[in-house]
């Protein structure tokens, strides 16, 4: 079985992970392999940034039932997603207050 915590295989046997030593809590449902929620999360990230935040968060908040590694794709997705609404953002006050259509923005 893997530790819920780290991730690390341990003892089927054992009360506590040798490897953090989180107490292992013998009736949880096991670790699943595969996020499928971050992975949706940081490739959506890149093509609907909302979308992609949403689904990175709620893989983030549930990174716990998986083994390692997935967490780091919530956080890019988070951190990609984060950048692209900024970037929007500021694209869309840009052109709404007349500075990204002025003759002097375009040199």
């Amino acid at each position: 079985m893997y530790c819920r915590n780290c991730g690390q295989e341990i003892d089927d046997k054992a009360d506590f992970c040798v490897h953090c030593g989180v107490r292992v809590n013998k009736g949880s449902s096991p670790i699943k392999e595969h996020n499928l929620m971050a992975l949706i999360g940081f490739v959506a990230a890149f093509f609907f940034p909302i979308a992609g935040l949403i689904c990175s968060i709620l893989a983030y908040k549930g990174s716990s039932e998986y083994r390692n590694g997935y967490k780091n794709f919530a956080i890019a997705g988070i951190a990609i997603s984060s950048g692209a609404l900024i970037f929007i953002v500021v694209l869309v006050v840009l052109f709404f207050t007349g500075i990204l259509l002025s003759p002097h923005f375009m040199v």
